[in-house]
């Protein structure tokens, strides 16, 4: 039987133990060896992690902010590639269409076109012939009978003819340009007017819209609806806080995700927001915090409740929303200005701006509202809203009334 010598290093010690015959007494000793020696040589991530609490002093700060940076490095590197590929595809769509226009290139040559990117680039998505044909069309989107001009904002000014060729120096739109691809496509796909194109591409950029919200404010028409109710913010608010408070508002709002019928109470309506308060949120815009529902005021020992109460970050004041399930009345106005009295004496701060109300009615008549606020002192805005989206002519036509309706289930309920 060898004899086991005792080196100075442990490492030593254990090297000389796997070197050992594997004796009856020895075998378990040897494999003991081998997994000591495994452990020595562990990867970082498997070590064990130590209590916070026994790390020096700063190391969760340093953490933090690595871990911060390490993001961000992580967003603008995923932006950078995606404003590369945008320009990249308006650079493509620009070559197509000038070789279309001076060549007279047809679909046959862009199916070849396709087919030799994608075997010059194997494994890389994007080359399709149905994507170069969206890349063609994402540049003409913005060139066809246009001049695109400096940038940002309101890049388009639109030219006589219709049918004008394409400028070779056109350049792509920055908006545009910040937006992914598959926004883009949504864009040109679904919009036909340019300058509702570059809208809601700064909207994107301005609020950080997924696809999908993208998509849902559009088939909501925000374009059509942002700052569009009647107030008097003119004549009660200092500019710009009168053009920014304006373009909060929409008319109509639409709350789409509520199923109410069209006798519901106040009270139903408001559950009903609270209850999708996300979806409320949303329909709201950016900026609005929630405060609280039936916010309660005590004014001279009596009881008053604000059904809505929100804080706007960006206006930098209080926003009260009176909910109404009727036409607008000329002392809903009165009401919502003794509201906002006394919000702004107990709530507002001094670096706060005037409290704005906003009155959301079934329906309202222009003239009405505007005899109602035009001596008003404080900003109100009177909006519609809409329960639900309008059905189509030919969807309405095929659908069953509430009196057919009832009429089957008495039929159906007689033959049970």
């Amino acid at each position: 039987m060898a004899v086991k010598r005792k080196a100075k290093k442990t490492g030593q010690t254990q090297e000389r133990r796997t070197e050992m015959p594997a004796t009856r007494g020895s075998a378990n000793r040897s494999l003991v060896a081998k997994v000591k020696v495994r452990n020595l040589s562990q990867p970082a991530s498997e070590v064990r992690r130590q209590p916070l609490a026994s790390l020096p002093p700063g190391y969760v700060e340093l953490l933090r902010h690595l871990k911060d940076r390490i993001r961000r490095a992580q967003v603008r590197a995923a932006v950078a590639a995606s404003r590369e590929l945008v320009q990249l595809y308006w650079d493509i769509g620009r070559e197509i269409v000038q070789r279309q226009e001076q060549e007279g290139w047809g679909a046959k040559v862009i199916d070849r076109l396709a087919a030799d990117i994608q075997g010059a680039f194997p494994g890389i998505g994007g080359f399709s012939r149905a994507n170069i044909q969206r890349i063609r069309a994402f540049y003409l989107a913005y060139t066809k009978g246009l001049t695109i001009v400096a940038q940002p904002v309101r890049q388009l000014s639109k030219q006589a003819a219709s049918n004008a060729s394409i400028d070779d120096g056109a350049i792509l739109p920055q908006p545009v340009s910040e937006i992914p691809w598959g926004h883009n496509i949504v864009l040109f796909q679904q919009l036909k007017d340019p300058d509702q194109r570059l809208w809601y591409a700064e909207k994107v950029v301005q609020h950080g819209w997924s696809r999908a919200v993208l998509v849902h404010q559009i088939e909501l028409n925000l374009y059509g609806r942002e700052g569009q109710a009647i107030t008097n913010f003119a004549e009660t608010l200092p500019s710009p806080q009168s053009d920014l408070a304006q373009q909060v508002l929409k008319d109509p709002y639409v709350f789409d995700f509520l199923t109410l019928a069209d006798d519901a109470r106040e009270r139903e309506l408001e559950r009903g927001l609270l209850e999708h308060l996300r979806d409320f949120m949303l329909e709201l815009g950016v900026g609005f915090a929630f405060v609280g529902s039936q916010y309660h005021l005590e004014v001279d020992e009596k009881d008053y409740y604000i059904d809505l109460l929100f804080y706007h970050l960006k206006l930098r004041a209080f926003v009260a929303i009176d909910l109404k399930v009727e036409e607008f009345k000329p002392e809903f106005a009165g009401k919502m200005n003794f509201y906002l009295s006394a919000i702004d004496d107990r709530l507002r701060q001094a670096d706060d701006q005037p409290s704005i109300g906003i009155i959301l009615c079934k329906a309202r008549d222009r003239v009405t509202v505007e005899y109602a606020l035009r001596d008003t002192r404080k900003p109100i805005g009177i909006s519609k809203y809409r329960l639900t989206a309008a059905l189509p002519k030919e969807l309405k036509s095929s659908l069953p009334t509430i009196k057919q309706l009832e009429r089957e289930l008495k039929s159906a309920s007689r033959k049970s």
